[in-house]
């Protein structure tokens, strides 16, 4: 699977730059009157001479050899695996970046756990603040109610 991900790219890659050829390139190279097709002959594929005028430019009039070929088909072989080398070093640093990012998106969400468990202690602590708070108020307004009622009770007993 490692090799096949990174093959198919390339050739993406590939197909994609064979397609980004302007087909007036062929004809500006071409200096005489005539207009001459683009495909010399149907048996010929159309890459041939597309990836011929990029790399070697040969007359319009005249066919490539079969070391022009071995040398063109070289020339190509060597652009995919150095496009699949340079894929298969942006996978590493997109893999690498990735266990990263994992990495610290896990350390992020523990952080988060320790925080949240954090916020929940301190509003239980708060609650049980505000119920002692509740408690000594109500202690002092009962003591104030005894004392206060004493003070009535024997203030009356006075006026008898």
């Amino acid at each position: 699977m490692r090799v096949v991900v990174p093959s198919l790219l390339g050739l993406s890659f590939f197909c994609s730059a064979l397609w980004a050829v302007e087909p007036a390139a062929p004809a500006a190279v071409n200096t005489t009157a005539q207009v001459t097709p683009a495909v010399a002959t149907p048996a010929k594929p159309a890459i041939i001479p597309a990836v011929a005028t990029t790399t070697a430019p040969a007359t319009a009039n005249q066919p490539l050899t079969a070391e022009q070929l071995a040398k063109n088909k070289a020339a190509q072989e060597a652009k995919i695996k150095a496009l699949v080398k340079d894929q298969e070093s942006r996978l590493q640093q997109l893999e690498k970046a990735n266990l990263e990012a994992l990495a610290q998106n896990q350390e992020l969400q523990l952080k988060n756990d320790n925080l949240g468990v954090q916020v929940q202690v301190l509003q239980s602590e708060r609650s049980a603040q505000m119920f002692l708070y509740g408690a000594a108020t109500l202690a002092v307004g009962v003591l104030l109610g005894f004392l206060v009622a004493s003070y009535v009770y024997t203030k009356r007993r006075r006026q008898w």
